[in-house]
Order: C-alpha cells, then sequence, then structure tokens
C-alpha cells in the first residue's frame, strides 16, 4: 500500500500526540489522531487516561462540523466495543469522515480488525500500516501482554566501564550522575510496575517511586521513533503511579523499610509456606506464587502481573534476579547506564549467568539506542536467543 508524504506527516503528528500519554494511559495503549482536510489540520487528540475519551472523540470535538469529509489519522485502530467509553469507529461513522487512515492493528479481541470492518461497512476508505512499528513501539507492553499473555520486561542496570554494579560490600551509590537518575524516573513513568527482588530491598531499602519534579526536560532531544526522552508536558494529566512489586519469598523485608510505607501501590510476592506473623505487611497487598526449585517462578509472577494489565514492567534489582530473567529468556530489553569509572575486578558483576561450555552461546545483544545523558551513557539492548 502506498501512502503519500502528506500522509506520514499527519501520521507522525498523530505519533507525537499519542507520546504525550506515555505516563499517563495505562493499562490502555497510547493513541493519537490527527483529522484533516489536504495539509489543513482540523482537529488533534490523544488518549490522556484510562477511562476517559479516546483520541478519536478528542480530534473530533476539535474539528466539530470540519470533520466531515476529512481524513482521520489514528495510530491505533478505532475501538468497535463499548468498554468505559463508547466505540470511536461509530463516532468516526457519525461525524462522516471520509477516509481513515491507521497505525497498527489492534490485538485486543474486543476489537482485532472489527473497528476497520465496522468502518468499511459504513462506506468509509479505510487504509492500514502506516508508521505501524513506531506505533507498536509507542505501546510495546500493551500488545506483548495481548499478544504473548505477559508484559514487556525491562531490566535497567547501571554500570562502571569495567561491568560493573557495586563495590564488594553492596555499596552502588552512585554509579552514575544525576542526569542519569532523572532518566531512570522517566522510565519508572511509563511503566506499569517496577519489579526488584528481597536482596536488592535488604542492601539498599529502596522507594522504587516516581518523583514528578524530575519528569521535566533535561535538555536533550525527543527520539520520534522510541519517545525514550519524552518529557512530562505542562498540560499532561497525573501519571498513574507504577505497582511496585517485590519478590520476597520469606517475607524477609523489615518493618520500617520504604517498600512497606504504603507511599505507592505495593505488591509482595511471596512462597506459598511463607505467612505474615506481624503487621509489617499492613499497608501493602501479599499474594503467595507457585515456586520451582526452591525459587519463585519468573514465568508465573509475569501471568499474575499481566492479568493485573501490567503493559511494562522495569526490573530494578542485583545480578541474581536480573540474571535469572536472563537466564529463563524472558527479558525483552535491557536499558543500561555506563558510567565513566573503574570498580576493580572485586567488585560485584553486571549479571549471574550460567557458564558457557562455548564462544558460540554467547549471549547476543541488538543495540537499539544510545545516546549520552550527563556523564554517562545510556544504551538500550534487545537480547537475542543465544546460539544454538
Amino acid at each position: 500500500m502506498s501512502f503519500s508524504t502528506l500522509d506520514h506527516l499527519h501520521m507522525a503528528h498523530a505519533l507525537r500526540l499519542a507520546a504525550r500519554g506515555l505516563y499517563t494511559t495505562t493499562p490502555n495503549p497510547r493513541v493519537g489522531c490527527v483529522l484533516a482536510h489536504g495539509e489543513r489540520v482540523v482537529g488533534t487528540g490523544w488518549h490522556q487516561r484510562a477511562g476517559e475519551p479516546h483520541a478519536e472523540v478528542y480530534a473530533l470535538r476539535a474539528a466539530d462540523a470540519l470533520a466531515r469529509g476529512a481524513t482521520a489519522y489514528v495510530t491505533l485502530e478505532p475501538c468497535s466495543h463499548f468498554g468505559r467509553t463508547p466505540p470511536c469507529a461509530d463516532a468516526l461513522i457519525a461525524a462522516s469522515v471520509a477516509r481513515v487512515v491507521v497505525g497498527a492493528e489492534d490485538s485486543n479481541p474486543k476489537v482485532a480488525g472489527q473497528g476497520l470492518a465496522r468502518l468499511r461497512a459504513a462506506g468509509i476508505e479505510v487504509e492500514t500500516g502506516l508508521l505501524r512499528d513506531a506505533s507498536r513501539e509507542l505501546n510495546v507492553g500493551f500488545f506483548s501482554r495481548l499478544e504473548r499473555g505477559r508484559p514487556w520486561v525491562r531490566v535497567k542496570l547501571a554500570m562502571s566501564l569495567d561491568g560493573r554494579t557495586a563495590l564488594a560490600d553492596g555499596e552502588s551509590k552512585w554509579i552514575t550522575g544525576a542526569a542519569a537518575r532523572a532518566d531512570v524516573q522517566r522510565w519508572r513513568a511509563r511503566s506499569s510496575a517496577i519489579l526488584t527482588g528481597s536482596g536488592t530491598v535488604l542492601a539498599d531499602n529502596p522507594r522504587l517511586t516516581v518523583r514528578p519534579d524530575e519528569l521535566t526536560p533535561l535538555g536533550y532531544q525527543e527520539n520520534e521513533q522510541t519517545h525514550a526522552a519524552t518529557p512530562l508536558p505542562a498540560s499532561t494529566p497525573a501519571f498513574v503511579p507504577p505497582l511496585r512489586v517485590v519478590l520476597d519469598r520469606r517475607l524477609r523485608t523489615p518493618a520500617g523499610f520504604h517498600l512497606l510505607d504504603g507511599e505507592a501501590p505495593t505488591l509482595v510476592l511471596h512462597a506459598p509456606a511463607a505467612l505474615p506473623v506481624d503487621t509489617r505487611f499492613s499497608q501493602v497487598e501479599l499474594a503467595d506464587t507457585p515456586e520451582t526449585d526452591g525459587v519463585l517462578d519468573l514465568r508465573a509472577i509475569l501471568a499474575v502481573l499481566a492479568a493485573r494489565t501490567c503493559n511494562e514492567v522495569q526490573v530494578e534489582s542485583g545480578p541474581g534476579l536480573c540474571g535469572a530473567l536472563f537466564a529463563a529468556g524472558l527479558v525483552d530489553e535491557l536499558l543500561l547506564y555506563v558510567a565513566p569509572v573503574l570498580l576493580g575486578d572485586a567488585a560485584r558483576p553486571l549479571l549471574n549467568l550460567p557458564p558457557l561450555t562455548d564462544m558460540a552461546r554467547r549471549w547476543h545483544l541488538r543495540l537499539s539506542e544510545q545516546r549520552q545523558v550527563g556523564d554517562d551513557w545510556c544504551l538500550r539492548l534487545r537480547p537475542e536467543l543465544p546460539a544454538g
């Protein structure tokens, strides 16, 4: 299918609008819409928050009568079912748009082509696939949950140039600089959940919260393909706080630790045999999860989070849990901050991985983005299956 240069410009505009919902739409996808007559844009909109109007509705409201005969550029297939809002396909039909150009098809079984079919049945010209990869990338967790039954798993790690994450005694504050730590806040804010293990909790007593005052521009350019560094616009509604998830098999987290303070929604997953014997966990949710060989079953944990409509899960933990996720083939992306410092060979490694018998079985990662953040570098890498 051939799209014009103007089609590409309007869909790129719609994608930039969709990215405004990066921190606020979970569990819904980020969607943007542009209504245009040729070069003239008559209405724009973006989905701001779950339960509120979708992008098409905002764009139609802005266009009013000018929507008649217009082309609608929508980054995701218009919905065709009644959820918390009416079907957007019906709204486009009622507004008498002439053409609808869609970025990506919706994998939600309640939609899955039905929105497109409804538009075509009403006599509207429908074309799909314009900047599809960019639309899917913006909603990578949404598609992962619907198509694979588990969230998109992003592991965040910071290391020295010699591949170390902490001193031998566990001290790790701070390997990277303030700009890199602020960048992590943005990745947290776009995540549905932040996952850590009890070892990291005991060593660092982390908060794993998002600090809204750091969701502001720090001087680097927006990446229109990934929107990795998109700042929170002033007009954006408050972000949805990510769920804090703690893997605490034996319920070892001490009273008074930050993750038990109720500051953000928190889920503590433990072994079936572990039962709380005091009030330490009164402000968090507890749930048992299956074990495999004496450790919590990671696949079962991701299934639990998918059932809770978690799209993107950011893992902030040590080499043990992060290595186990890699070894199980459950890591989709590595967000790696590299600081220009050396910690020495006695310091702790990046990951605990099974030993390799030969170089042919080494772990391969594909670099998808690299950028300088303050004095540090941020690399985004996506694992590929080991050879053999």
